[in-house]
């Protein structure tokens, strides 16, 4: 009994330490994503994670390229929604070096498919053959013109509801981060106009479910979006 006892508290005791263990790796993810978006003319930026467990693989980011300077015609506004495959600390530590990675490519590079490749490559490296892949959106947006080039790896399309309450979906897109180091991206250009709406999420609001067990679902969301906008 005495035995029993003992390794029960031992058992206990690790139980506590990786609680406490995700707890840090969570706030080090909370310090890793912006608490409020950049101010940029004309646009209004909002965004909100809530992970399934204590932590999680998603990301987002918005940042001028030039952070010195502030959003415009030569120095587009950077956006990026990635999602990490998996869940807990492996992927949480995926996210991390995407993150660290992110910020010294795209001061680096010229163009927003550079970015990607390069960000490709450097996924392939840690994708344990392709099992640690990563789906991201990303996308350069000049307040002066309001046009979003955006690049769509693998990753879910998002949504644009136009102020006449035309619908329409980013679909353009290839293969997710960490599968082919050789893979080729392409970027679609599209024009934003006042009172657009631009909804970028990644699989997690889609695949929650209820107590039923029933999945959210792709079109309450698209149901929410035009709600919104009435």
């Amino acid at each position: 009994m005495a035995m029993l006892i003992f390794l029960l508290a031992l058992e206990l005791a690790d139980r506590v330490i990786m609680k406490r263990d995700l707890e840090i790796a969570r706030e080090i993810q909370r310090w890793l994503v912006p608490d409020t978006p950049p101010r940029v003319p004309g646009l209004d930026l909002a965004f909100s994670s809530k992970p399934a467990n204590t932590v999680g693989g998603d990301y987002y980011d918005a940042f001028p390229l030039d952070p010195e300077q502030p959003p415009g015609k030569e120095n587009p506004l950077m956006l990026v929604v990635a999602d990490v495959a998996g869940k807990s600390v492996p992927a949480a530590l995926l996210m991390a070096t995407f993150h660290a990675s992110l910020r010294s490519v795209a001061s680096a590079a010229a163009s927003l498919t550079e970015i990607v490749t390069r960000m490709n490559r450097y996924a392939c490296a840690y994708s344990l053959e392709g099992r640690r892949f990563t789906t991201a959106f990303f996308a350069e947006y000049d307040p002066t013109s309001r046009m979003l080039s955006y690049v769509r790896a693998g990753h879910n399309e998002p949504f644009l509801l136009r102020p006449s309450g035309q619908f329409a979906r980013l679909d353009a897109g290839d293969l997710p981060l960490g599968i082919d180091p050789n893979a080729a991206y392409r970027s679609t250009e599209i024009t934003l106009a006042a009172g657009d709406r631009l909804l970028i999420y990644s699989d997690g609001l889609v695949e929650a479910v209820n107590g039923r067990e029933e999945e959210f679902g792709e079109q309450r969301v698209i149901d929410l979006l035009k709600s919104a906008h009435r």
